[in-house]
This record gives C-alpha cells, sequence and structure tokens, in this order.
C-alpha cells in the first residue's frame, strides 16, 4: 500500500492533493505579494516531512522559521475550518537545521571554491565572456597542477601565480589578459566586501547532511536568506550550486514512492536574469534529469513568465495565487498562467485568477499516471507550525540542539593552492638570490639591492612577490623562478588530492577530494 495522498487545499466540494509518489516531478508556485504564497511553501514542506521527506527551502523574509515552532489556534484561523469543514490540525513544529551563509542566525553553508567551479563563480563575480574564460583557464591551471582552490585567499594567490607567467601557459592554455586578471581580482574585493568570503571555504557542506531524518519524519533544513538577498547574484548562485552538487552526488532511484529531497527555490526569477545562454541550458539539464534522483524541485516567483518555457514546462505541480490584472501586460500574464493549467468547466480560470481571496489558490496536481490534473479552486490548509517567524532566542535554541550542531560551525583552513604556492616561491626566490649571490661573486661584486628585494619582497599575506630593483635580477629571478617550478613540478601536491580533478555539468568537483567528508 502506498503513502496517502498529501492534502494542501480544501472547498466545499473536495480535497486538492499531491501524491508523494509524483512529488519529484517539480512544481511551481506563483502569486502576487501578500496573497500566500508562503504559507503554501510552509504547508507543502510540512506535509512532505511528515511522511519522512527531507526539505530545503530558502528563507527570504524569516517568516519561515516559524516551522520550527508550534502552531496556535486563533479566532480567524477556527472560522475558516468551520467554513470548510475541516478539522482544527494537531499542532506540532518540525524538526528543523538552520543555515546562514554568513554564519549568525544558522549553522555556516560554504562550498570550496573548487566545487564551486568557474561558472557559477564568473557568475557571483558578474564577470564577461572574456573575464569569464580566463577564470576557467586559472581553474585548468589549478586542476592540472593539483592545486586545491578552496578559498579566497587560494584563488586570489593561484590568479597571480598564472597572472605573472603567463607567457610560460600562453602555448598550453592560451593569452592571458592582465587586465581581465584585474577584473576578477576586483570581483573577489567586492565579494569579500559584500561577505561572500563567508562562503567559500572548509569543511563544505555534505549533501548527505541535508537528507536527514528525526523520528519519522524529514528534517527542514532552512537557510536564513533575508541578508544574503541584498545580493541576489549570490543567492540565486548558492541555491543553484546545491542543486548542481545534488545532481553530481546523489545515485540514481527510478520510481520511488516519495522523493528522497524536497527543494523550494524562492526568488526563482533571480536564477534566470541575466544568465547566460550556457548557464540557461545547463539549468534546464540540471531540472529535467535531477527528478531521476529523487530530488524534487519547487520554483516560488510571482508570475509563471518569470521562468524561462523551457523549464516551465518540466513543472507538473502548479500552486497559482491571485495575480493582479491592472494593465495589458499583466493582463497578458494572467491569460499566459491560466493556459498552463488544465482548464475545468466549472469556472473560467483567467478570471478566477484574478478573483482569488488571500490564501486561496488554483491548484494542478499531476495524477496517478503522471497527467496534469483539472484545475481546482481552493483554500490551501493551515500549517501545523507558526504562521510567522521564530523569535532570536526560538532560534538559537534550535540551533543549540540541532542534529549538525559542532560540524560545521567552525572553519578549516588547511593545506591547499595559497601554502604549496607561497612554498614554491619562497624557494624560487631563495634560488633566485642564491644565483644572483653566485653571479656576483663570480664578477667580484656584492649581490646588492636585487637580491634584497627578491628575498624580502614578498608579503605573506597575499604571497606577493615585490619586483627585483634592477632588470639583470629580474631576469636572474624569472629565471630560477621557472626552474624550481619545474623541478619542485608537482612534488608534495598529490597528498592534498585523492584522485583525480574532474568537473561536473555546472563546473563543481565530481570526485572526492582531500578530507571530503
Amino acid at each position: 500500500m502506498g503513502i496517502e495522498p498529501l492534502v494542501l487545499a480544501k472547498n466545499q466540494e473536495k480535497e486538492i492533493a499531491l501524491l508523494p509518489a509524483l512529488a519529484n516531478r517539480h512544481g511551481l508556485i506563483t502569486g502576487a505579494t501578500g496573497t500566500g504564497k508562503t504559507v503554501t511553501l510552509q504547508v507543502m514542506a510540512e506535509r512532505l516531512s511528515s511522511i519522512g521527506v527531507p526539505v530545503f527551502l530558502a528563507d527570504v523574509k524569516g517568516d519561515l522559521s516559524g516551522v520550527s515552532q508550534a502552531g496556535q489556534p486563533s479566532e480567524k484561523l477556527e472560522k475558516r475550518l468551520a467554513s470548510l469543514g475541516m478539522p482544527v490540525p494537531e499542532f506540532a513544529a518540525s524538526p528543523t537545521v538552520f543555515w546562514d551563509v554568513f554564519g549568525k542566525a544558522g549553522h555556516p553553508l560554504r562550498a570550496t571554491v573548487s566545487d564551486l567551479g568557474p561558472m557559477l563563480l564568473s557568475r557571483i563575480l558578474t564577470l564577461n565572456e572574456t573575464q569569464s574564460g580566463v577564470l576557467a583557464l586559472v581553474f585548468k591551471v589549478a586542476d592540472d597542477q593539483g592545486l586545491l582552490l578552496l578559498d579566497l585567499k587560494d584563488l586570489r594567490l593561484m590568479l597571480q601565480y598564472v597572472g605573472e607567467n603567463a607567457k610560460e601557459f600562453a602555448t598550453q592554455y592560451g593569452n592571458v589578459s592582465s587586465a581581465s586578471i584585474g577584473a576578477i581580482q576586483r570581483g573577489l574585493l567586492r565579494l569579500e566586501q559584500e561577505g561572500g568570503e563567508a562562503f567559500l571555504g572548509e569543511p563544505m557542506l555534505n549533501i548527505d547532511d541535508l537528507l536527514q531524518t528525526e523520528r519519522g519524519k524529514g528534517v527542514v533544513h532552512v537557510l536564513a536568506a533575508d541578508q544574503l538577498m541584498n545580493t541576489p547574484m549570490l543567492y540565486s548562485t548558492v541555491l543553484l550550486w546545491l542543486l548542481s552538487e545534488l545532481y553530481e552526488r546523489l545515485p540514481e532511484v527510478g520510481d520511488a514512492e516519495k522523493p528522497k529531497l524536497a527543494f523550494f527555490f524562492d526568488e526563482a526569477h533571480l536564477l534566470f536574469n541575466d544568465a547566460p545562454k550556457v548557464l540557461l541550458e545547463r539549468i534546464e539539464q540540471v531540472v529535467r534529469l535531477i527528478r531521476s534522483k529523487g530530488v524534487g524541485v519547487y520554483f516560488i516567483t510571482q508570475n509563471p513568465k518569470d521562468i524561462p518555457d523551457a523549464v516551465l514546462g518540466q513543472l507538473g505541480n502548479r500552486v497559482n495565487h491571485a495575480l493582479r490584472a491592472f494593465t495589458e501586460k499583466d493582463q497578458k500574464a494572467v491569460r499566459a498562467a491560466a493556459q498552463t493549467m488544465r482548464a475545468n468547466p466549472a469556472f473560467d480560470t483567467e478570471k478566477a485568477i484574478t478573483d482569488l481571496a488571500v490564501g486561496e489558490a488554483l491548484l494542478s496536481f499531476l495524477e496517478e499516471k503522471g497527467n496534469p490534473g483539472m484545475v481546482e479552486r481552493a483554500f490551501i490548509c493551515p500549517p501545523a507550525s507558526r504562521i510567522g517567524p521564530a523569535t532570536a532566542e526560538e532560534r538559537r535554541r534550535a540551533m543549540d540542539g540541532s542534529i549538525m550542531k559542532g560540524v560545521y560551525d567552525r572553519a578549516v583552513d588547511r593545506e591547499s593552492a595559497y601554502e604549496l604556492l607561497t612554498q614554491r616561491m619562497q624557494q624560487a626566490s631563495e634560488e633566485a638570490a642564491r644565483l644572483a649571490a653566485e653571479k656576483q661573486a663570480a664578477k667580484g661584486g656584492s649581490s646588492g639591492s636585487a637580491v634584497k628585494d627578491i628575498m624580502f619582497g614578498t608579503s605573506r599575506r597575499q604571497g606577493v612577490i615585490a619586483s627585483a630593483g634592477k632588470a639583470a635580477a629580474r631576469s636572474v629571478a624569472s629565471a630560477a623562478t621557472n626552474q624550481v617550478l619545474k623541478s619542485v613540478g608537482m612534488k608534495g601536491v598529490g597528498k592534498s588530492v585523492a584522485g583525480s580533478l574532474m568537473r561536473g555539468i555546472l563546473g563543481s568537483l565530481i570526485s572526492g577530494i582531500g578530507s571530503r567528508r
């Protein structure tokens, strides 16, 4: 016997339910601001959690943190339930884990630079095509030399290393523009100033930790996104990276009685705004294929037109709250939304979209054979958890009792590109000083200030090798550097890498590296 359908809404005649076996066929929640999208998301998350399905959602306004607290009856709620003939729900909290890219309102959520990959990092840094190409080249050099890019200081020094040795890399990898290197470095500085540096580093999120259950319920993972939304590119890229990680790392499951995970992508229009064609194609591919991994993706946005047609066509489960139609453009949007749902002869779908009350929606879920169900007009059921945010104290208690407590809270800085390149540069500097001294000694003089510049012109913090004061010394240093880099080669680097580095559909690493949990 299969799992009972998840009742999400009710009208005077019937209950409208989502079939768990088809919940991995993705979905869409739309509606104007203030029409009830957030409550619908909360109810869907609760229902899925109740049958043991873990949920990941982004809390862009802070309201969804209430899922961690039991709800309470109210006079308004009781009147609504009585009018629909629905019983008062058994108020209860869902097991909840809070996450926060900035590590303040939840456990830190991190990715390494290597796993993020050049395509997604280019999106965060808003690079143009040429700059993105240079960044991809830098990643390729790092991969070929086994240099792990874990955090911003790794990437900064790797950019400098490639820029300073551009001629040596030109033959194998192509030209490196110093202007592009500078633009990328400025982008990293801006990202750091916006707080995005906290997202890049270790320990990186282990995707398996999103698949936890607790006392038979799926854990609801809530990403605090109210501050993250101040940098929309970072917000959308974080969620897209999570999707790509799920796609790359989860095994195929075929047809299952329920999803392995439900992923809710709020403010979904940010994912597609100004996205280059190649990225849109890969997003479409991930959405199309990830359902075979047992992951259901639900996009939340104001209007179906915010979603590209290629992606929209894959979203089988629809909840459409009220849309406004004050202008001709709005009317076209309403018409388009109505046409995406299977018509019901009992009412005019297009007219109903503009007449819906707060908390009321048009719903169309997939039927047992996978066909879109006829659209129904109904009120969304109330959640069992609190409507509205948890207090700071309630959030703190939830974090203290979290199954993730202590796992990600402290950052780790292990040996990676920064340490290895700094070591190489130090060796090169010492070798350059030795060669310069030998050359000068052969001439009967002293090495002078040029060697001093070579030896002591390195800033430990940034790994910057200062230019030698004289052209002759620079030539000696360059020759020595190339000699040392060739001689050092890959010595010691293999210790940091387990297996070859390969990149997946969105540029993230798909083989285990280092001490991945």
